[in-house]
């Protein structure tokens, strides 16, 4: 089971529990861009919860797509997204729903946490995790009953499985 991140440390006179505050470091920190791929990764929740309830750009979907050498119309249909909508508001330069925010990302945050992989291991020269996800999303494995990691990128609960299945192949212990 995993550890909670909410831990009770003592209560205050009113009897409610007193939950630890975010450091204030990280309230410091600049505000990070959803096409920002490493920043989301390293990002904690609660600045990336920011993001989505501040607004992610639709018009981030653009520079992803672009980033990743996919289509938007590909990455809109993997992240379940409505490409009639996401085009109006990328030409009214709106912002995404919080659930559409979320999906972008999720995306962002897995491609986030290849490059934290592939720079922890002492060899980044050359690689670009954007596409290296965007052709892996398409590959149907093993570990994941046949499916295409991409068949599961329009959930939060996929996109947590898919992520999870990232950290295992990095742990060496994917099956």
């Amino acid at each position: 089971m995993a550890k909670s991140t909410m831990s009770i440390t003592g209560y205050g006179g009113s009897g409610a529990p007193r939950v630890p505050r975010e450091a204030p470091a990280a309230k410091a920190a600049a505000p990070v861009a959803a096409t920002d791929y490493l920043g989301v990764y390293q990002a904690g929740p609660m600045e990336r919860i920011r993001l989505v309830k501040s607004g992610v750009p639709a018009s981030a979907l653009d520079a992803m797509a672009r980033s990743m050498a996919v289509s938007k119309e590909k990455l809109v249909g993997t992240l379940g997204l409505p490409r009639a909508t996401v085009d109006r508001k990328s030409r009214e330069n709106k912002a995404l729903s919080p659930d559409e925010g979320s999906r972008v990302l999720g995306m962002s945050r897995l491609v986030g946490q290849v490059q934290a992989m592939v720079q922890e291991s002492g060899r980044p020269e050359g690689f670009d995790a954007a596409t290296w996800v965007a052709r892996w999303l398409e590959r149907p494995l093993p570990a994941l009953g046949g499916q295409r990691p991409a068949e599961l990128m329009d959930t939060p609960e996929g996109q947590a499985l898919v992520a999870d299945l990232v950290a295992r192949m990095q742990s060496a212990a994917y099956a």
